[in-house]
């Protein structure tokens, strides 16, 4: 199938990191605008793999981590959107890595890159999540001024999130990155309310109209969520401050609990979930929401992708 022509395009570049931050909202720009997939970025020469998944006794096959575009045709026809997506960085060559990918967009028109990270600060689950940005020249920088971001004025953006836009200064390009404030704490556990706002920040920057509130909901059930964890770790470590800790009490300390295992019920689930977003794409973030909450993402994550093929008869951009 031929690939759409492409008007004016933007790139969004996101990677897995603390909170889920930018993953999640790539993933809820693909659900939202109803993205296609557009291209798959072959770097599988600078990946390696160092172990393989068991399931049910059976060794699946060894694969290199993927890369893909998805597209969003502007109804305006003033800018489209192409979204990477990344399922994990290079352990080396990220340089060069960064240099392809950035000929590579370039080479579709692509003018305006953006990542989205994370920011881990002493922030509490209940506190707003502050946007922190970065950008590669003084007109990106007083765009960014004029949304009252929280200037990064110096220090490092780490991976590929700031690699990216140094290496797309560099050729040419204009861009930025925002990062979305997270409390430092559960920097393993997803924080959707870090993704909430560097959206937002987003939408106000591009002029792209997102329908934000299934985003919302999901931040405030985490936000209490965590908040009442938050709670009882901070109980817990006074009890120990003051001496009062009872024999054979938690040590206050947090670890995340592992996922259950799978059981029919959830599987089900799954399934119904996966053929709600078959034929309704916007639902897919729903999907994606369930899968985080058992655990099972990296497990469904080829399936999910899938879901934002054009087929033929379907509707998309």
């Amino acid at each position: 199938m031929a690939r759409p022509e492409l008007h004016n395009p933007r790139l969004v570049a996101v990677w897995p990191g603390m909170g889920h931050v930018g993953v999640n909202a790539g993933i809820y720009l693909l659900s939202k605008l109803e993205m296609t997939a557009y291209a798959e970025f072959d770097s599988s020469a600078l990946f390696d793999v160092d172990g393989v998944e068991v399931k049910e006794g059976l060794i699946r096959p060894a694969r290199r981590p993927r890369n893909r575009l998805f597209h969003w045709a502007d109804p305006d026809g003033k800018h489209d959107l192409l979204v990477f997506l990344g399922e994990a960085q290079p352990p080396m060559g990220k340089f060069a890595f960064c240099r392809e990918l950035v000929r590579y967009v370039q080479g579709l028109g692509v003018d305006r890159v953006y990542t989205f990270a994370a920011m881990a600060t002493h922030m509490r689950p209940e506190h707003p999540s502050k946007v922190y940005a970065a950008a590669t020249d003084a007109d990106r920088l007083e765009e960014l001024k004029k949304l009252d971001l929280t200037v990064v004025e110096d220090g490092q953006i780490g991976g590929l999130n700031g690699l990216l836009l140094g290496v797309a200064a560099d050729e040419g390009l204009s861009g930025a990155c925002l990062l979305g404030e997270m409390p430092h704490i559960f920097a393993q556990l997803p924080f959707p309310k870090a993704s909430l706002a560097v959206l937002e920040s987003f939408s106000a920057l591009t002029g792209i109209k997102l329908d934000l509130s299934e985003l919302s909901a999901q931040a405030e059930a985490v936000e209490e969520q965590l908040e009442e964890l938050l709670g009882r770790i901070e109980s817990q470590l006074r009890k120990q401050n003051e001496g009062d800790e009872e024999e054979g009490e938690s040590d206050g300390g947090f670890t995340p609990e592992p996922p259950d295992e799978a059981d029919e019920e959830d599987t089900a689930r799954i399934e119904e979930l996966f053929d709600q977003a078959a034929d309704d794409r916007s639902k897919a973030f729903e999907l994606k929401q369930e899968l985080d909450k058992l655990g099972r993402f990296k497990e469904y994550e080829d399936r999910f992708l899938d879901l934002f093929r054009k087929a033929d008869g379907k509707g998309g951009s």
